[in-house]
């Protein structure tokens, strides 16, 4: 990508490297006044420009890179549990088969191919980077801040950042498991889901912690080391 004046005219000289056509000044000459020898966005010698960012000539990557980020902000903030992730589903499915029957899809497909957007390289990796590094530092900082530490017998929990650490008994405990958010749980969550634990006796308590990576396997072992506790416990 260079950004030039519209008056010049550019001819395709190799694989990068276009020709300039400058405008004649007062004397029939080529006007080289006006253009730096060096630019941030290419380079000029003589009549031949070197662009030097990077976009690529498909005009789907745009529209799709920005569908795809907004997607995922929207399953991420709106949450679609059980019945709601199912009527989403049949409301697009039905939508696409009337799309189909109209004979809308041609005129759709032709209407948004018309919809230029151009990111440059740095674009994305700006973009993508400045993402990464958040998900990274919440998920593997943050997100280890808020805990539930199982032990036979007793649970330990922290449930804000920076708050205190509480311990709850494990006897007349129930644990509930919810994967009923098939966007959140199952297409961006690889498997996932959230975890509710309910305890017992006078002062009682529910906790939730969302978002439990692996929770299929790590909850059968959170059953048994509990059972294990219990029955420890009643046997002495």
């Amino acid at each position: 990508m260079a950004v030039v004046p519209g008056s010049i005219k550019l001819e395709r000289a190799g694989e990068g490297v276009y020709t300039l056509t400058l405008p004649k000044d007062s004397e029939g000459k080529e006007d080289l006044s006006k253009w730096p020898t060096k630019n941030r966005d290419y380079d000029i010698t003589e009549t031949t420009v070197t662009p030097r960012p990077r976009v690529s000539q498909r005009a789907w990557m745009g529209p799709a890179y920005l569908l795809i980020l907004l997607l995922v902000i929207v399953i991420t903030n709106i949450p679609l549990r059980g019945l709601w992730s199912l009527i989403v589903i049949i409301t697009a499915a039905m939508l696409g088969l009337i799309i189909a029957l109209m004979g809308w899809a041609d005129d759709i497909v032709k209407n948004l191919s018309a919809l230029h957007i151009y990111i440059n390289m740095s674009g994305y990796l700006f973009v993508s980077a400045v993402l990464f590094v958040i998900w990274f530092v919440a998920v593997n900082i943050f997100d280890k801040r808020t805990y539930i530490a199982f032990t036979p017998g007793q649970i330990r929990v922290c449930e804000e950042i920076g708050g205190r650490e509480k311990s709850y008994d494990t006897i007349g405990m129930t644990l509930e498991k919810h994967r009923d958010d098939l966007f959140r749980h199952w297409i961006l969550g690889f498997g996932s889901g959230d975890l509710t634990v309910r305890t017992s006796g006078a002062d009682r308590h529910e906790i939730v912690m969302q978002n439990v990576l692996g929770i299929g396997w790590r909850l059968p072992k959170i059953e048994a080391m509990l059972r294990a506790g219990q029955a420890k416990v009643s046997s002495s």
